[in-house]
């Protein structure tokens, strides 16, 4: 799909404000409402826009603690892979897990509430994961940043190298 400047910006206010309704965005964009609606389902089909969610503020639920977990396996045959992948989607703390290149075979994302829940996610989930050759754990300290969408995507669309690889 062909995106031109417009459905960049389109984009971007979504990207903003996921709520931002055809209207507004039509006033932003010199748009009707119903030229932004088709625009946006057009997005959608394409698979552009993935979808919406409400981003909730672990935080205020309770989780102030973020901990990247790197995980090493015994092997890397593909049904060692395969096994490890089908349980470790199963550990209710995990927000995100991603098969890595280097030392480290996966790395994860785990909220916790404290030390001590961390240390009950330790022995409960990640150590019963089938295959764990060695695990390390690095306490996020800070946030310094957090986005959903990365700035340059929408640099590249005003420089004209936007578009989605074909």
């Amino acid at each position: 799909m062909e995106l031109d400047e417009v459905d960049f910006r389109l984009l971007e206010l979504l990207s903003t404000d996921g709520r931002c309704t055809d209207v507004a965005m039509g006033e932003q964009l010199g748009l009707s409402s119903p030229a932004v609606a088709r625009r946006r389902r057009i997005l959608e089909e394409n698979g552009i826009i993935a979808g919406y969610r409400a981003q909730l503020s672990l935080e205020q639920l309770g989780f102030s603690g973020v901990v990247i977990v790197m995980i090493e396996l015994r092997s890397q045959a593909e049904q060692v892979l395969n096994e490890f992948e089908e349980e470790v989607v199963k550990c209710p703390s995990m927000s995100y897990c991603g098969f890595i290149s280097g030392d480290t075979d996966f790395i994860l994302i785990v909220h916790v509430s404290s030390l001590d829940e961390y240390d009950t996610i330790y022995r409960r989930e990640l150590s019963n994961l089938p295959h764990v050759a060695k695990i390390r754990s690095s306490f996020i300290l800070r946030e310094v940043a957090r986005r959903s969408t990365i700035p340059i995507v929408f640099d590249r669309a005003r420089t004209g190298r936007g578009h989605p690889p074909r």
